[in-house]
């Protein structure tokens, strides 16, 4: 213990983390003690009551009592990672116990020692074991266990059998008694006091909520469960609090600049939009009408407008695309320049290519970049088609004003792009648009700022839009055009013959032309060595599978996340053309594709993904007239986890589906990883609308 130590100080000042403990903190991002002390339980348990080992089932965290009979240090039975392993006895048999990543723990657990243990109990090969437990006490006489009453921790230490203990999210390399062990010395050391607490006094007081230093030995420590849910409060304000200040500096700093006042003629506005084959929505025109009052109204600033920073909010298939189009010839036709940005390379072609059709034999310009070197322009012989042109020309043609909509990835917002006048920036699925992109489009000779309008196609509560989008206005899509079908949705159970059933439905649509996705929850197959993992189909083995065993008659691809992105661009290329007729993928599909012949989707793993993430994947076979399929393949048998798959399949309307989702939401959905750049703790709070209005006004009265 060093008496220099400040909540500043690094992790390994004060402990010795092994090599893998290292890369696990590294990989959660935790560098200093306050980052440490910031890593909160995902749950409380009670400590329990030991149990005999005979009475241990697999799954289920215990606590049992015995006599360490042997133990050694070992390697793993895959990638010779180093543990520890021991076997411990008591009157009614044996178990092994297996510290993975943790090989010191066979000098503490050494023969001979009595001792309790708490951990999962885990099974592999019919033999159960006990992964990664806490040693919650050494040295002891079995005599001091009071027949189920206390547990002891420590020498001197009794802790109630019914008391809340944290339980602490795990990654390979850390238990969650070993965040137990160190926090516990952390809080000893009183280093919460030094820590400056982020939420005026004031604002504590106005909302009855516990100081920082308070929050975090009652967070880590709780005595009761007041004390742990009066912390989890504190921890949520917090987050959403400072999530509003940051969402309303960043409006604050883009408002600041003036844009272009456009002045829309309606008459010209309203022969484009007759050009579309289908009619608009009202939501549709809805939209329209509030991007172009932005467009000439707000306060002005130096003869300009106040720029728009809007959110344009639609399920898969409401019509976002003819919205970007209408109002980008809304502002092209009054002499100014659009930029439409796409998250990839594939979905930056679609959208040029609808562009070319919208303005075919209109005198406005579309033009394609891309960061891979893609640069294209309408064939001037048939204006339905397009040619490749030079990097050169095209920049050429955007400076001086000949090419009005210039679309393209994050290519646009590259240094060399020099805009004539830049009045009106489309984003499509950008959640992570941020402040620094935003400065990127602000034209450096004038200090114009272009109208922003953000879209996706992801429906996600009111809450959480005021808090993620805080600084945009929001127009919402929630019709579907005419004419579409819906998509027939259905919930799998694991046995063989109702699958296969399946796999003879997706061959008969696969030879009549159609094709499909199949999604996983993970990419490779799950770690022996974690006692937690998903316990899942992965993607790599699933197209093995199915390309060989399943469906050796057709081309079966992978895509995920892990690819090299021109890898990814060229499997999703030949999926859009035809070219592969089975996509296998993680969820990296869910957004930014548009493939309208693939017509069936199966989803392994159902319950793993949230409702607004398979509403989001269901989405992919929701592009055309034709019939579509969604196959909920499942594994649960758990009644809450088929509720929710009910309502998957019994749902139209994806805002709708969104509320139930964080309804029923638990926390660590999705092996605890943040969705929306929110923690659990965080989406806790989203589900709480007077505290997410509190800390929202907390924040505009601050800026």
């Amino acid at each position: 213990k060093s008496m220099a130590l400040t909540p500043s100080s690094l992790i390994t000042d004060r402990f010795r983390p092994n090599a893998a403990q290292l890369k696990a903190l590294d990989k959660l991002g935790l560098k200093t003690l306050a980052d440490l002390l910031r890593y909160f339980p995902a749950r409380y348990g009670a400590l329990g009551t030991a149990c005999k080992i005979k009475e241990l089932k697999v799954g289920e965290e215990a606590i049992i009592f015995g006599q360490v009979t042997k133990s050694e240090t070992k390697k793993a039975w895959r990638k010779k990672i180093p543990m520890a392993e021991a076997t411990v006895k008591d009157e009614t048999g044996q178990i092994k116990i297996i510290w993975f990543h943790q090989a010191y723990l066979a000098k503490r657990a050494s023969a001979g020692t009595s001792a309790y243990f708490r951990g999962r109990v885990a099974e592999r090969k019919g033999q159960i074991y006990l992964a990664n437990p806490e040693i919650m006490s050494q040295a002891i006489n079995e005599t001091k266990l009071a027949a189920g009453n206390s547990l002891f921790i420590g020498e001197d230490t009794a802790l109630s059998a019914s008391q809340s203990v944290p339980v602490y999210p795990e990654t390979r390399g850390l238990s969650s008694g070993w965040f137990h062990h160190h926090l516990k010395t952390i809080l000893e050391e009183n280093l919460p006091e030094q820590m400056v607490d982020p939420i005026p006094a004031e604002l504590l007081a106005k909302y009855h909520l516990p100081r920082l230093s308070t929050a975090l030995v009652w967070i880590h420590a709780p005595r009761r469960p007041a004390d742990a849910a009066a912390a989890r409060k504190r921890f949520s304000f917090e987050e959403i609090f400072l999530i509003q200040l940051a969402r309303l500096r960043d409006r604050a700093l883009y408002r600041a600049h003036s844009a272009a006042r456009i002045e829309v003629e309606t008459e010209k506005l309203a022969e484009f939009v007759k050009r579309f084959t289908f009619k608009l929505t009202a939501a549709q025109e809805r939209a329209i009408a509030e991007i172009l009052k932005d467009f000439k109204g707000g306060s002005p600033r130096h003869g300009g407008a106040e720029p728009m920073t809007r959110l344009l909010e639609g399920d898969v298939g409401s019509g976002k695309t003819a919205v970007a189009a209408a109002t980008a010839d809304a502002a092209a036709t009054a002499g100014y320049e659009v930029g439409y940005m796409a998250p990839t390379e594939i979905l930056a072609r679609q959208h040029f290519e609808n562009f070319i059709e919208f303005f075919k034999n209109l005198n406005i310009q579309v033009g394609l970049i891309t960061s891979s070197g893609c640069y294209k322009f309408p064939a001037k012989v048939d204006r339905r088609g397009f040619t490749d042109i030079s990097r050169a020309q095209l920049l050429k043609w955007v400076a001086n004003g000949e090419i009005p909509i210039l679309i393209g990835t994050h290519a646009l917002i590259q240094k060399s792009v020099k805009w004539k006048n830049l009045a009106y920036a489309i984003i499509d699925e950008q959640h992570r648009f941020g402040t620094k992109q935003r400065a990127k489009l602000v034209q450096k000779n004038t200090g114009f700022a272009p109208h922003l309008l953000s879209m996706t196609a992801t429906p996600i509560p009111r809450t959480l839009a005021l808090t993620i989008y805080g600084d945009l206005d929001l127009s919402l899509l929630d019709e579907l055009p005419a004419g579409r079908k819906e998509i027939i949705t259905r919930i799998v159970p694991p046995s063989a013959p109702e699958r296969q059933q399946v796999y003879e439905s997706i061959r008969e649509q696969l030879n009549a032309g159609r094709q499909a996705y199949v999604i996983c929850p993970r990419i490779n197959e799950p770690d022996p060595t974690k006692a937690n993992a998903l316990q899942t189909k992965s993607a790599k083995a699933e197209q093995t599978r199915l390309s060989e065993k399943v469906f050796p008659e057709f081309t079966v691809a992978l895509v995920h996340s892990k690819l090299k992105p021109k890898d990814k661009e060229e499997i999703m290329a030949n999926f859009a053309s035809g070219k592969i007729k089975i996509l296998v993928a993680t969820s990296v599909v869910e957004v930014g594709v548009n493939v309208p012949n693939a017509t069936s989707i199966i989803i392994e793993g159902a319950e793993r993904f949230g409702l607004a993430q398979l509403h989001q994947l269901r989405g992919r076979v929701f592009r055309s007239s034709h019939q579509a399929y969604c196959y909920l393949f499942t594994e649960t048998k758990s009644e809450n986890s088929i509720k929710r798959l009910k309502a998957l399949a019994h749902a139209k309307n994806g805002f709708e589906l969104a509320e139930l989702d964080l309804a029923l939401r638990g926390a660590g959905l999705l092996s605890g990883e943040k969705q929306w750049g929110i923690s659990d703790l965080g989406m806790e709070a989203i589900k709480n609308i007077n505290l997410v209005t509190a800390a929202r006004q907390s924040a505009q009265a601050l800026t």
